[in-house]
């Protein structure tokens, strides 16, 4: 796996050897950033943006932000077997000052309350078993940490129905091999 555009275009990205995670596969990836860059039903630039990837994993997403040029991404894991990894490809890049990695765990002990900044871009690719997204979106919503033109992109398998919160319209929703990408926005 490789970020497959900007910057750090063909940069390598580390994984795991086990099979815990379930990192963001180029195709979705790359359908994911076609769609944030050309869509008309959002308007959205990564440029510059500010991004915040819970459920972080290794970094694909936040590591193709950044090098697709987002001012900042603020990494959301707690999983021991890929913190390092996720460091490591993190420091591989040598831009500190563009990231931050806040271990904890995002069901349990990092109300999302405590977050003092808006965001442009919201990634969440939680395990697919998980069924407190409406959760997330509500304390999303109640918080306001998603700025007015910003943009929510779930990562789910496609056989997932997930119910969500009244508060999350989604605007789009795209389905690749076995994944599901929903984009949507704040009500």
């Amino acid at each position: 796996m490789r970020i497959i555009g900007g910057k750090f275009k063909g940069k390598k990205i580390l994984q795991p050897k086990n099979k815990q995670t379930r990192p963001l596969k180029d195709l979705t990836k790359e359908s994911i950033f076609n769609i944030l860059n050309h869509s008309n039903k959002f308007k959205i630039s990564i440029e510059n943006s500010i991004v915040l990837d819970l459920f972080s994993g290794v970094g694909s997403f936040g590591l193709e932000c950044l090098s697709r040029g987002a001012r900042h991404v603020t990494f959301v894991e707690n999983y021991s077997g890929v913190l390092p990894i996720l460091k490591n490809n993190l420091n591989n890049l040598n831009i500190s000052e563009k990231f931050e990695i806040v271990e904890k765990n995002l069901m349990s002990n990092f109300p999302i309350k405590k977050i003092h900044q808006k965001f442009n871009i919201i990634f969440l690719d939680p395990p697919y078993k998980e069924k407190r997204l409406p959760n997330i979106i509500d304390d999303i919503f109640q918080k306001k940490i998603l700025n007015k033109n910003g943009v929510i992109v779930i990562h789910r398998h496609k056989k997932e129905n997930d119910e969500f919160s009244k508060n999350f319209k989604i605007l789009d929703e795209k389905k690749y091999g076995i994944s599901k990408i929903l984009f949507g926005t704040l009500k």
